[in-house]
């Protein structure tokens, strides 16, 4: 086996890589890295405004990135996205599964629609996603990564969000399954379990998200704070901090690590 240099390992020149829910936050944080590091992307993103933003933004320093917009509670939807990143750029090596929403309901007020909602985005569209994008891999034989970001509340919950935990723990066992029945094909897929991380969607929780979760602006508040200290690194960590993770398992440095979930949390586990 030839060694590669360190340049070499972190090159992506040549892959195209779609990332789900790239508009904002953590996704945009991984299409900027990925990009940096020569992939073309594609931004999968329901969010059309700052999705092209995004793109226009990434462009002007050369980069190739393209949008396509996409809700993944949709099939047909999933199924054009993947079409046009292999229409758009020649293949598909790279899959990010970022798209996820964590809308706070305590259990005993959660509804039908919202807990079809989060499971439906969060780990349904993400496993179809997986699928249509592992059939593109499979057709051209050259493999492929398959990421999906979790989070450490498929470990441990923080409460008041039984529907996105579920989602998470069920995207955990999900990736191993998949890295277990697609790896002889070349394909490696693994998970990052992000803990909290400042993005636009963790910080900004809307009015009507604090009133359909029966929670006051003080209580949300006294959750964060309190989440926060008890992270061993006195700090809630940065999208960037989950890209270059997300930058390493889509590189060949991460070419003989499968269904395995990277925590990165600031130590919050430990306690």
């Amino acid at each position: 086996m030839t060694t590669k240099t360190i340049a070499q390992l972190f090159n992506l020149t040549g892959s195209t890589a779609l990332v789900t829910g790239g508009a904002l936050g953590i996704g945009q944080a991984i299409v900027d890295r990925l990009s940096e590091a020569g992939a073309s992307v594609v931004i999968a993103d329901i969010n059309e405004k700052d999705s092209l933003e995004t793109v226009a933004e990434l462009q002007r320093s050369s980069r190739k990135v393209s949008f396509i917009k996409t809700d993944v509670r949709k099939l047909a939807e999933i199924q054009s996205a993947v079409d046009f990143t292999v229409k758009q750029y020649g293949s598909l090596d790279i899959l990010v599964n970022n798209a996820g929403v964590f809308p706070f309901s305590p259990a005993l007020y959660l509804d039908e629609e919202g807990w079809d909602r989060v499971l439906d985005i969060n780990l349904k569209g993400a496993f179809f996603m997986a699928q249509r994008a592992a059939a593109k891999m499979l057709e051209s034989g050259e493999g492929g990564k398959i990421i999906n970001i979790a989070s450490i509340d498929a470990i441990h919950p923080t409460g008041n969000l039984a529907h996105y935990d579920s989602s998470k723990g069920g995207m955990v066992m999900m990736t191993k399954s998949l890295a277990l029945e697609w790896s002889k094909s070349g394909i490696t897929v693994n998970g990052i379990a992000p803990g909290g991380i400042k993005t636009p969607g963790a910080q900004q929780i809307s009015a009507s998200m604090i009133t359909a979760a029966k929670l006051s602006p003080e209580q949300i508040e006294n959750m964060v704070k309190t989440f926060t200290a008890r992270i061993p690194l006195g700090r809630q960590g940065e999208a960037d901090e989950i890209a270059t993770v997300a930058l390493f398992l889509a590189s060949p440095a991460a070419s003989y690590i499968t269904g395995e979930i990277i925590i990165v949390d600031g130590g919050y586990l430990l306690g």
